[in-house]
């Protein structure tokens, strides 16, 4: 079984002739390529093999599709920010030789790596994190995007409601914890506490 590895990122600032097909959503994928096979004339000249092998590749790419879909949700990862995005020509100081390996299939966080971003507001800290998050999704880790005053708060709420262990551990298990707006105010004592609970729980696990 694969070791979960452990990073982080701060920011700182159907139906046919003659039957029918049912669509269970384990199967979705393929029932639907068969679907587009009974409609499309052309399909006829495949063999079966053929037409059984486009199926079966059509229904992984749809669970492998779907599993990314759920990924970028659970991470708060929709949106517009991905690595092809990235312009290098802006002046921030990226440097090409340092970001393209780190991007290439998420090596960092296999090998347990972190990543700080800084620099002045403006200059899209927050945009190459969610890129960073969203690259590492795709390459089949999990992710959890949040601004340092969101992660806090919500174990804050698990302190009250009584979920405040289980709400660590879950930040523990995730590939790819991004912190955003890291240190953006000088942290209280409750907040070091916490994040350090954090540090070790990701360490440990």
């Amino acid at each position: 079984e694969r070791q979960r590895p452990r990073s982080s990122l701060l920011s700182s600032f159907v139906k046919t002739e003659g039957m029918q097909v049912h669509h269970r959503d384990d199967a979705f994928g393929m029932a639907d390529g068969f679907t587009q096979q009974q409609e499309d004339p052309q399909s006829t000249q495949l063999s079966f093999e053929e037409r059984f092998a486009l199926l079966v590749d059509r229904q992984w790419t749809w669970r492998q599709n779907r599993a990314l879909e759920r990924r970028l949700r659970d991470g708060r990862l929709q949106g517009p920010a991905c690595i092809e995005d990235i312009d290098f020509r802006a002046a921030r100081g990226l440097d090409k030789q340092v970001v393209r390996p780190l991007i290439q299939d998420s090596d960092w966080v296999r090998r347990h790596q972190h990543i700080f971003l800084i620099g002045p507001t403006g200059i899209g800290k927050t945009f190459l994190a969610r890129a960073f998050g969203q690259k590492a999704c795709r390459d089949g880790f999990t992710a959890y995007f949040a601004t340092a005053a969101q992660l806090f708060r919500e174990l804050e709420l698990g302190r009250a409601d009584g979920r405040y262990a289980e709400r660590l551990r879950a930040l523990a298990q995730v590939d790819v914890l991004i912190v955003d707006d890291w240190a953006m105010a000088p942290m209280a004592e409750a907040e070091r506490r916490a994040f350090l609970e954090i540090c070790d729980e990701r360490y440990l696990t």
